[in-house]
């Protein structure tokens, strides 16, 4: 299982991006709402959209294949604050699951010293919290089992650097084909 977290402020194309191309590669993503008392969570531009369980309903040591952190602001300070996923991070390493990150949310990785001698990515102003981390040119970047990504333009990408670490890269590639009507 993979859990994608959404606090209110997300970035929602950060969120959506990824959680529709994995869902497209047969992955099994379970949205959470975090911090909200319900379902709906509304992003950092007024979109609202329904999780598919509510943070009281969420096991944060429920068995990860990836947790997926979006941007946005304030919701990756949202998604820092909260302590199910704080324990559903914690989990996630010592199950040696993938951690991902997109824009401001690298900041939650590094501030728990979990980008330690990687190489990562984050949203222009959030670098001095990616404590002990190579700072990367890339736009989106793999080491190991934590994927790192700039921001809302490169959400396709990092979507498809998800469905490539869970399902390989001829998967992926094959995607990007398909959602790009690139023959």
């Amino acid at each position: 299982m993979v859990y994608l977290f959404l606090a209110n402020g997300f970035e929602e194309i950060e969120a959506l991006c990824p959680l529709d191309l994995l869902r497209r590669a047969g992955v099994e993503v379970r949205t959470v709402a975090i911090s909200t008392g319900g379902l709906a969570v509304t992003g950092a531009h007024g979109i609202t959209v329904m999780a598919d369980m509510a943070e009281a309903d969420f096991d944060p040591h429920a068995e990860a294949e990836m947790l997926i952190l979006p941007g946005g602001m304030p919701g990756a300070a949202n998604l820092d604050a909260s302590t199910a996923v704080d324990a559903a991070i914690a989990c996630a390493v010592e199950r040696g699951s993938f951690l991902s990150a997109i824009c401001a949310a690298p900041m939650i990785l590094g501030r728990r010293g979990l980008l330690a001698g990687l190489e990562a990515i984050c949203f222009p102003g959030f670098e001095d919290e990616l404590k002990g981390a190579e700072l990367s040119a890339s736009r989106v970047v793999r080491d190991g089992r934590v994927i790192t990504a700039a921001g809302m333009g490169v959400a396709l990408d990092f979507g498809l650097a998800l469905v490539a670490a869970l399902k390989g890269d001829e998967a992926a590639r094959n995607l990007r084909c398909a959602v790009l009507a690139d023959r």
